[in-house]
């Protein structure tokens, strides 16, 4: 094997396993419906949801500065 030294090589690395064994792709189809799940339920339980999910996280990201006040 030769060695790798870009990032790109290990995407390619990557590829090819996957192309010879696709059971990584289940893999990581878990993990990625896994962090989705974990990161819905974090922001439900500290903004709510639906309208309320809305004006909460609006007003934490005016509260850190990452969106400003509405205008008057």
């Amino acid at each position: 094997m030769k060695k790798l030294l870009t990032d790109l090589d290990y995407v390619r690395l990557y590829a090819e396993k996957m192309r010879r064994d696709n059971s990584l792709f289940e893999q990581q189809k878990v993990l990625i419906e896994s962090q989705l799940q974990s990161s819905r339920s974090l922001f439900q339980n500290t903004f709510g949801i639906g309208a309320e999910f809305k004006k909460n996280a609006r007003e934490y990201l005016r509260k850190v500065g990452l969106i400003k006040p509405p205008a008057r």
